[in-house]
């Protein structure tokens, strides 16, 4: 499978991202600058983490009109994959590919930590070959990771079963005390109602080597590629 890897000025989990990709999961990856127009026959895009643009404004809405967003716009709305993490998922918030709006965190200080996660649904590229019942351990490293919706747009999230994740604890209990920055429900990731744009502020990548002792972001890349390849 190709995978595409976009780089914004303030990007800096590409190469974290590009390394499981390429070295743990054996897949083609080209990068692609922000400039640029060509997306080189990506068949799953990532726009990864980091500080777009230096996060002025708000995150991710300088990055949202970056050339190359023009042509992934129109990719994800012909039905092309696209995955979101972190920064990413400001960014396709800001540019409408999901519902809702990331705010600063809760506590208003940025927040760099392990924190565990719970998958809502195996009908999704990403989530198809996870546990429900298990608490993933995964990376979080944001200052506006807060996701917020109306309650018009949770109902919608909800009878479109478009929630893919919520913070638990370690044992798999979605508690406040497990939400790390104060977002609604939990909500950790969503995707949209087509279910080809995925958006979630944990970083996979962060944990998908046996080296940082931590495998537990596997399943999501295993998913997408048991998913798209079967």
């Amino acid at each position: 499978m190709k995978f595409g890897v976009v780089i914004f000025p303030g990007s800096n989990c590409d190469e974290d991202i590009i390394y499981v990709l390429e070295h743990i999961m054996g897949q083609e990856v080209v990068r692609l600058w922000h400039k640029d127009h060509d997306l080189q026959g990506s068949e799953f895009i990532v726009l990864p983490g980091g500080f777009s643009y230096g996060d002025y404004l708000r995150s991710g809405a300088i990055a949202r009109f970056s050339p190359i967003m023009q042509e992934i716009i129109a990719y994800a709305n012909k039905g092309g994959y696209l995955l979101g993490i972190c920064n990413g998922f400001q960014i396709l918030a800001e540019a409408g590919l999901v519902p809702g709006a990331l705010l600063h965190n809760k506590r208003r200080k940025f927040i760099c930590e392990n924190v565990y996660l719970k998958a809502q649904t195996t009908n999704s590229l990403i989530t198809a070959q996870l546990d429900l019942d298990r608490a993933y351990k995964i990376p979080v490293a944001h200052g506006e990771g807060n996701y917020f919706a109306d309650a018009d747009t949770l109902k919608s999230l909800a009878d479109n079963d478009q929630v893919l994740f919520r913070y638990c604890d370690a044992a798999g209990n979605i508690t406040e005390a497990a939400n790390p920055n104060g977002s609604i429900e939990n909500i950790a990731g969503v995707c949209n109602r087509t279910r080809n744009v995925f958006g979630m502020m944990p970083h996979p990548e962060r944990a998908a080597d046996c080296v940082l002792g931590n495998e537990d972001g596997l399943g999501i890349f295993e998913s997408i590629l048991h998913t798209a390849l079967s």
